[in-house]
């Protein structure tokens, strides 16, 4: 997606202003940052995880909620994953929409938001101690990124293959690529373009 910036504000009046948007926004250290852009086939990729996510967890505490919804992820930024599911009593902040004990978020991304969500958004969830895993999902090729922490760190899978699982330790149950990409086409034809691994990050 791409980023277009408007103005400092106080989160009251980030609050506020973002309220009464058509547009999707995130606050980032004082600075509303508008979120535009996105493919039919994010669309399609965030509504097949929340629908796969929500069947998995059907009869668990756990909730899974759609982008609108704001992550604290420091004391002057607030950011909206494409999916994120909390489980047991949800924390809001002063009634609002601020989850504070998200335990899992995704982002499904494009390439003008690989660096924003690989590096700043991925350094803001480390540091938000109830997330577990933070998955990237790429709308553009069959590949998606499961970050997971441990007692050592973070620890990096990659999957490629359509018969592959996405294990969601923290929630027990696995996320299929055949589900996350169903019905999306890829330009290139290409839906296999990446090599599966894993390693510390």
């Amino acid at each position: 997606m791409l980023i277009e910036r408007v103005r400092q504000m106080s989160v009251e009046e980030f609050l506020d202003f973002a309220e009464r948007s058509e547009y999707r926004y995130e606050y980032i250290d004082g600075e509303p940052i508008k979120m535009t852009g996105g493919k039919l086939n994010h669309f399609d990729i965030i509504s097949n995880i929340l629908f796969e996510l929500r069947l998995l967890l059907a009869e668990t505490d756990c909730r899974t909620l759609p982008n609108g919804m704001l992550v604290r992820v420091g004391d002057a930024s607030l950011v909206s994953p494409d999916v994120i599911v909390a489980c047991g009593e949800p924390e809001t902040e002063a009634d609002t929409r601020i989850l504070l004990n998200p335990i899992l978020v995704v982002e499904v991304i494009s390439p003008s938001s690989v660096d924003h969500d690989r590096v700043v958004k991925r350094e803001f969830y480390y540091a938000v101690d109830s997330i577990q895993a933070y998955v990237i999902v790429e709308q553009d090729r069959s590949l998606v990124e499961l970050y997971t922490r441990s007692e050592s760190g973070w620890r990096l899978q990659t999957f490629s293959q359509s018969d592959e699982q996405i294990p969601l330790v923290a929630l027990n149950c696995s996320l299929s690529l055949r589900d996350i990409y169903r019905n999306v086409e890829f330009e290139s034809g290409d839906s296999s373009s990446a090599n599966e691994g894993e390693g510390s990050v």
